[in-house]
């Protein structure tokens, strides 16, 4: 499969078999880490007909989850080596995001004492750039991606992922560490195998971490699909199948680019527990 090792093992459903670690007590801390700021240059493109022309400012979450078990990452956003450049990235269409790095994933990571090699496992929400901008700052990290993602080609075909990255593929959602307390949804649309995460924390609750399933505020509410959706029905339904979720676990919704909601959140090093 494009040359990557898959990672296969009968009867081994989650990251707790892939290590030697003993059981443990479930999510002990959450950590939003700033991976790419920007702005939109129209953000009609995510809610068609509505506000045409018009810019927003946009950002870019990685999240680091301490589990009893070991470290895991989701999402990596942008890549680090846009931090050199003065001016940013721009992009090809105008009506696109402009990225800027005010501050590296390293840097973070070293802020807060732990090195890429302590990572044990990581998933990115789809295989955009700005989601898997560092991906092999983690090579020995176990990479869950769904198998619709997976096989989804990239440009002029080419491998979404070094060959030598482990990778196991998924086909639905799944509770990493088998305890209930991270577990990767579901939620194609925006790409044929979009994920988001629940997260379930001793004191803060359950949080779903919405990837791209959604962009921002408005566009949930009003379940706008963008235009590059690669579904826009399985959108719909993924959109509906988070508000079920949401209900059932009284889960906050984290929305990953919107800004507003990011502003009123505690970045890193501060954390929720």
């Amino acid at each position: 499969m494009h040359g990557v090792f898959r990672f296969l093992a009968v009867g081994c459903l989650s990251l707790a078999c892939t290590t030697a670690l003993p059981q443990g007590k479930g999510v002990e801390r959450l950590y939003i880490l700033n991976c790419g700021e920007g702005v939109a240059g129209d953000i009609s493109r995510w809610s068609p007909g509505v506000n045409v022309g018009k810019s927003m400012d946009f950002v870019d979450n990685c999240y680091l989850i301490k589990h009893a078990q070991g470290w895991f990452v989701w999402d990596t956003g942008v890549t680090d080596a846009i931090a050199a450049m003065p001016n940013g990235l721009a992009p090809a269409d105008p009506r696109a995001t402009h990225w800027r790095r005010p501050k590296t994933l390293a840097s973070q990571l070293e802020q807060l004492g732990v090195k890429p090699q302590e990572v044990k496992g990581m998933a990115v929400s789809h295989t955009h750039p700005d989601h898997t901008g560092n991906v092999e700052m983690f090579p020995q990290a176990m990479l869950y991606v769904q198998k619709a993602e997976y096989e989804w080609p990239g440009a002029n075909k080419a491998p979404r992922f070094e060959a030598e990255h482990p990778v196991t593929t998924l086909e639905g959602d799944r509770d990493i560490f088998g305890d209930g307390s991270l577990t990767i949804v579901s939620t194609p649309g925006h790409t044929p195998g979009h994920q988001s995460l629940l997260v379930k924390l001793p004191k803060t609750g359950a949080v779903l971490l919405s990837g791209d399933a959604v962009h921002f505020k408005s566009n949930w509410e009003n379940r706008g699909v963008p235009a590059n959706n690669t579904d826009q029905e399985g959108t719909r339904r993924s959109m509906q199948k988070m508000a079920d979720l949401l209900e059932k676990e009284k889960a906050q919704l984290w929305i990953n680019h919107d800004k507003a909601q990011r502003d009123g959140l505690k970045m890193a090093p501060g954390y929720y527990e």
